[in-house]
């Protein structure tokens, strides 16, 4: 059985540019809706230049903390990609 860490991964790598999920979302599809923090924190840990972690936000559609540049450069790569 697939790791619920991987799982996250997965879905998050799927996320295409200029579209975004919720913590919640994600933590949904990959089978506990419980795990919105899970999630959080699987995404403050990822450095894989390949698993989109900027494409992930808030429920209320705020930005959240992003390990490779802040809330700006978050905001930035979204906006860049077409994201609204």
């Amino acid at each position: 059985m697939k790791a619920f860490r991987d799982k996250v991964r997965d879905i998050v790598r799927k996320i295409p540019k200029g579209k975004t999920m919720t913590y919640k979302e994600v933590a949904e599809k990959a089978g506990n809706p419980k795990a919105a923090r899970a999630v959080g924190a699987i995404m403050r840990t990822n450095y894989d230049p390949s698993i989109p972690c900027h494409r992930v936000i808030a429920s209320d559609g705020t930005m959240r903390g992003y390990n490779r540049g802040g809330v700006a450069r978050k905001q930035e790569l979204l906006f860049e990609e077409g994201a609204r």
